[in-house]
């Protein structure tokens, strides 16, 4: 083991990602299994928050930050609900290891990147945010709106870490778009229902009957089914703007990788259609409602990855292709 004199110790104290950043390098493989664990870490925990709501669990620990007011942690007598929203809690602490991960391996990557550093720390603060949202989702007892909000902000963290895993297999030149503007106004249309296909499915949850709490919780005061019916056709005008935009794609022989995302992207909201309509039709049974979650947030990183996919910006070691096809214009990157 290394001497570490005191200065050494010092330094570590004052700025500990510069200190570990001086002392390891480590790989671009490395640094995007961190990113993708980080993205990866951002999924599961909607996907267990939508299991501590359907297990009616949401005030298994009815206080914040402790689980009840005597208790940090939940006690035999909470039973199953308290397990649920406790090890629910307990994986935040996951999540914020694993964005730490992706923070640590971005700072010591060399060349230092700032870009890509700010958006392990954006993630950081998200999580951090979300948390104390968390809390207020529970001390006011599972007010929708605010239970809605929690899911957005979640929303938001998966974009930045989509975001960051891709960029942790580009270099940081200037984008280059691989479409032309028209095509790139398509996608970012696509994007904006998206966008507010998962919006109003908050408000589908916050209207429905899965309360996640088996007492008297305040719904939405909204027409669940015709809510149910907003969200069903905006779902259609997604599908309909990925099949057009696949056509489009191949009208101006687009190159493979925006025609591969967007083929993967319609083939994940066929999926996710077959299990929205099935859950309907079936009276919302827990299992499938989850499903569904997952599946939004599979769809949204799906619809990030076919908008980054719009351009390249070649790592530095790789080999910048020739001029894109005449099919391509100048446009703006992301």
């Amino acid at each position: 083991m290394p001497n570490v004199t005191r200065a050494d110790a010092l330094a570590a104290v004052r700025n500990p990602l510069a200190f570990i950043a001086a002392r390891w390098t480590p790989t671009r493989r490395t640094v995007q299994r961190a990113a993708l664990a980080a993205l990866v870490m951002s999924v599961v925990i909607v996907v267990t928050g939508g299991a501590v709501r359907l297990t009616g669990s949401g005030l298994g620990c009815p206080t914040w930050p402790k689980c009840t007011d005597d208790s940090l942690t939940a006690t035999r007598e909470m039973g199953f609900h308290g397990a649920i929203e406790f090890g629910n809690r307990m994986l935040t602490y996951v999540l914020c290891a694993a964005v730490g991960w992706a923070i640590i391996a971005a700072r010591s990557e060399k060349p230092y990147r700032r870009g890509l550093t700010r958006l392990g720390w954006a993630q950081f603060w998200i999580v951090m945010s979300n948390a104390v949202l968390g809390g207020i989702v529970v001390l006011v007892g599972l007010n929708p709106y605010t239970v809605a909000a929690h899911f957005l902000l979640s929303s938001a963290l998966i974009a930045v870490a989509t975001v960051m895993w891709q960029r942790t297999r580009e270099g940081d030149a200037a984008p280059r778009p691989l479409v032309g503007k028209a095509v790139q106004q398509l996608v970012w249309f696509l994007v904006a229902a998206s966008v507010l296909l998962i919006a109003v499915g908050t408000v589908v949850t916050g209207a429905g009957p899965h309360a996640g709490d088996s007492s008297k919780v305040e719904r939405m005061p909204l027409d669940w089914e015709n809510v149910t019916k907003l969200h069903a056709v905006l779902a259609w005008i997604v599908v309909t703007l990925t099949f057009a935009l696949w056509f489009v794609l191949k009208a101006v022989d687009a190159p493979k990788g925006p025609l591969n995302r967007t083929r993967d992207l319609f083939l994940i909201l066929l999926a996710q259609g077959v299990i929205g309509y099935v859950q309907y039709f079936t009276d919302l049974p827990e299992l499938l409602v989850g499903l569904h979650m997952l599946g939004s947030a599979v769809v949204w990183i799906a619809v990030l990855r076919l908008l980054l996919a719009l351009r390249e910006r070649p790592a530095p070691d790789v080999e910048v292709p020739g001029p894109a096809q005449s099919g391509s214009a100048v446009g703006a990157g992301v």
